[in-house]
């Protein structure tokens, strides 16, 4: 892989990381204070840290994926988004980082969905490179 490569890599990595803390922050500053008030938008905001998580620390492999143009590169973002939904379900189940602290079944679901929404991304932007590999 040349520098150039792994520049842009390393670049779009800290982007998806910066913007991860940056839209959690927001919504913990923000959001979720100002959007308390009603139960389905407090259910939104609660689970959107998970899902912003899922979604871009996925995206981060995709964007390796799709720079370095790996021969198993489906595989790769597929496995690495699975892995991303699963360690964010078993910290749901069984939290290690303090992030929560009680079982939320939505916060599940908006991880797979988060997850879900990286490896749609990939496809499409394999479709739109043209990439042919499997």
């Amino acid at each position: 892989m040349n520098w150039n490569s792994r520049k842009r890599v390393i670049v779009i990595n800290a982007i998806l990381i910066a913007g991860l803390f940056g839209m959690v922050s927001l919504n913990k500053e923000i959001l979720r204070p100002a959007m308390n008030q009603s139960s389905s938008l407090k259910i939104l905001t609660d689970c959107f840290p998970n899902f912003i998580a899922a979604s871009l620390i996925s995206l981060t492999f995709v964007s390796a994926v799709m720079i370095r143009k790996f021969k198993h590169g489906r595989f790769i973002v597929y496995a690495a988004s699975i892995a991303v939904f699963f360690v964010l379900m078993v910290e749901e189940l069984k939290p290690m980082w303090g992030a929560s602290t009680c079982y939320d079944i939505f916060d599940i679901i908006v991880s797979g969905v988060g997850s879900l929404l990286a490896i749609i991304t990939y496809e499409v932007l394999r479709l739109i490179s043209g990439n042919k590999e499997s």
